[in-house]
This record gives structure tokens, sequence and C-alpha cells, in this order.
């Protein structure tokens, strides 16, 4: 049978999702924690790859298996053998043809930022704590209408990657502010790597007025990578959902589970 997971992490101890040798991984753990109960390796295939550091509230993954044990179960039994950080939410039984990458429509990332002077230990691990100078959220909403429909993203595009194009249908953005919490939200079939956070680092510069919308606008039309000189802090992003035609998991267990933080003031 094919075994879909629903995992959330914290990627503040992990280099990223993927397997990597003589580093501790999300997707290293998990494939050792079911090699441990059913006796010999097996291979898990995410729904994406966060980086070192990145954190997921719904990441999707699956893998195939032949034995007794019911899908149902290999949440409990995965979650037993996995250190904290990391936790299985649900598992459940697929199609044989389902692929947690290739049968996704989009993912949504959503990035934290905290805005208040005064530090706060309870949050620094999710967020960019970013007090400088007083960001504009109506700024950085108005250059992000533009980015949607399919676009050449090459300007967000980190070195190291091995994909050929650059092109993202980004399906969604916004900007919202709740009380000293600024959030940017971003949906897209795809991502480059490395791209939320490129995005957000220049959006940055925008709305704190360092960087003027006209400007930001030409470097992603016009390709010019080199003039993308900042990337946002890994612990600030969060792979918030994944969306699926059919999606094997109830609503309530992956729409929006990681909570929103806000301050009264």
């Amino acid at each position: 049978m094919r075994v879909a997971l629903l995992i959330q992490y914290l990627g503040t101890n992990f280099h990223g999702w993927q397997r990597q040798p003589n580093q501790v991984s999300v997707q290293g753990y998990i494939e050792k924690a079911i090699s441990e109960v059913i006796g010999f390796p097996v291979h898990i295939y995410g729904a994406g790859r966060t980086d070192s550091g990145v954190h997921a509230a719904a990441q999707v993954a699956h893998f195939d298996y032949q034995g007794s044990i019911p899908a149902s179960k290999w949440a409990k039994i995965i979650n037993a053998r996995l250190p904290e950080g990391i936790l299985i939410r649900a598992s459940a039984q697929v199609a044989d043809d389902w692929h947690a990458r290739f049968s996704a429509s989009w993912r949504r990332y959503r990035y934290t930022i905290y805005t208040d002077k005064q530090p706060n230990i309870f949050i620094s691990q999710t967020c960019w704590h970013y007090y400088h100078s007083v960001l504009q959220e109506a700024l950085i909403q108005a250059v992000l209408e533009p980015l949607r429909g399919e676009h050449n993203f090459s300007a967000f595009k980190r070195s190291g990657s091995d994909r050929t194009d650059s092109l993202v249908d980004l399906q969604a953005a916004k900007c919202y502010r709740q009380g000293a919490f600024l959030y940017v939200e971003i949906q897209a079939n795809s991502f480059l790597y490395g791209m939320v956070r490129l995005l957000v680092g220049m959006l940055i510069e925008v709305g704190s007025g360092k960087r003027s919308p006209e400007n930001f606008t030409e470097i992603w039309q016009n390709q010019r990578r080199s003039e993308v000189k900042y990337s946002a802090p890994a612990k600030g992003l969060c792979l918030l959902r994944v969306g699926y035609p059919e999606f094997p998991f109830p609503k309530p267990l992956w729409f929006d589970t990681q909570p929103n933080f806000y301050l009264a003031r």
C-alpha cells in the first residue's frame, strides 16, 4: 500500500527536509524510524524541500509498504521513534499512483516578522525579529500584486539550484499585520531554490523605504539577480500547507496549523 504522512516540524535543529550525507534532516529521521519497524531501508517522498532552519506546519510525504500494519496506525508508530521537533500529525492510505510531490497543485509559505523592539523568547525560533525601521505593509502589498501569474523569477533563485528554468505560476501573495506581527504569504505551483527568503529580503527593503517599489519591480521583471543581495533568515519561514485535488486528510488537520501570533497592545 501507499501511505501518506502529514508532518509538522520545527526546522531549527535540522539541516532541512532532504536527506544529506553527515547531516541531520527531517527526511532522514522519518526514514530511519520506518526502517526500524519494517527491517529494511525505505525512501519517503516529500511535497517540498525546505531549507535548513525552515519549518513546516503541514508538509506531506508518502512511502510504499507491504505488510499488515494499517496506514492509519503509522503516525503513532513513527512518532514513538522521532526526536523532539518532528511530529507525524496523521497517516492515511492513498491510491498507488498518488504522489506527495507530483500530485500537488500548489504549495503555500508564510513568513513571520516580529516588529516590536522588545524581544520575546517564546517566538524567537519562528519569527524574524525586525525592529530597525517601521514597515509599511501597504507598500509591500502593492509590489506583491504584479507578481501574480506565471513569470520568470530568476532574480529570486539562489545559486546551486539544479532546476533548468525559472518559470513559476504565483497564485496568491499577500502581506498583512496583526499587532506587532507582519505576515507575508506566497502560494505557487512550485518554488525556486531560496525564492521566498530572497523575495522577503527585498520586500523588507521596500516596506522600510530603503528601496522604491519601481526599482523592486524593475529588478525582478528584468531578472537582475545580481541586485538581490539579502536573504531573510530561515527561522521566519514556514511551509504552511500543500494543495491537492483530493487531499487525503481532513481539512482541520492541515489547512492552517501554524499559530498566528498576536500580541494585543
